[in-house]
């Protein structure tokens, strides 16, 4: 498989950590950007310096400081970010168009992958509030980079298995119950759940891909597509009980999320 000089944005996140995993695992040049102001934070400085053990190449740079975005950038032919799109964490997206403008100036990347992974946001056009902010956000960053002509690819996995299967579907939960469980509706209709490390490496393995080339690339292992009932009816056969159950409306479900911040 080719190899390519990868930079990776976000390198300390939730997803970012596995995509420097899954970069180092299959052989690729990775650099890591790490800002300048990370302080005392000395989780994230672990996870550094066990990344450059690793064989990573740490990069100072910082969305604060232009200059230091093109110069890291310049180094590589692939750069991937993955920085927070969900308001639990920091809303961040918007700040990938100083990145943009970086990659456009650098003129050497081949690729770009910008913060994406869930839910294909071209196809969310009547998503409600608040989640509808990370999806307008993420095509004001995609326009932005076809604008520029940068060769890019948009990666598709839907629901993270961590935060989805584990409280059951259930929002605002990530740990499942041994008791009871709330349906959404009659609990039937269908989502798709992936792994965080099968996106890392699906994502890594699409970076040289030409049939990804300025394309969206969609993760549905077909056998990852469950309704909540049946991710629940899993976890019984698990836990060898059957939980009490109830379930709450599509308008009853809307009502309780007005004034709300997203639950993920």
């Amino acid at each position: 498989m080719e190899k390519s000089k990868v930079l990776i944005i976000g390198g300390t996140g939730y997803l970012g950590k596995r995509l420097v995993k899954a970069s180092l695992a299959l052989g690729h040049e990775t650099y890591v950007l790490h800002r300048p102001e990370i302080g005392v934070d000395i989780e994230k400085v672990q996870m550094l310096l066990s990344f450059k053990e690793q064989g990573a190449k740490l990069v100072s740079g910082s969305f604060n400081d232009y200059q230091s975005l093109v110069n890291a950038v310049k180094l590589v032919d692939v750069v991937i970010c993955a920085i927070s799109g969900v308001h639990i964490r920091s809303h961040q997206i918007l700040l990938q168009l100083k990145l943009v403008d970086a990659i456009k100036e650098a003129g050497n990347v081949k690729r770009f992958l910008p913060s994406e992974f869930g839910t294909d946001p071209a196809k969310m056009a009547n998503a409600m509030e608040p989640g509808r902010v990370t999806f307008d956000d993420k095509m004001v960053v995609r326009k932005a980079i076809e604008d520029a002509g940068i060769p890019f690819t948009y990666v598709s996995a839907n629901c993270f298995a961590g935060y989805f299967l584990g409280g059951l579907c259930q929002p605002g939960s990530i740990l499942p119950s041994k008791d009871s469980v709330v349906l959404l509706g009659d609990g039937n209709p269908k989502a798709i759940y992936v792994d965080e490390d099968d996106i890392a490496m699906y994502t890594m393995k699409a970076i040289n891909d030409p049939r990804t080339l300025n394309r969206t690339m969609y993760l549905r292992p077909p056998k990852n597509i469950l309704s909540q009932r049946e991710v629940v009816e899993t976890w019984e056969k698990l836990i060898g009980k059957t939980l009490q159950k109830s379930s709450i409306s599509k308008e009853e479900f809307l009502a309780s999320m007005k004034g709300t911040r997203d639950p993920y």
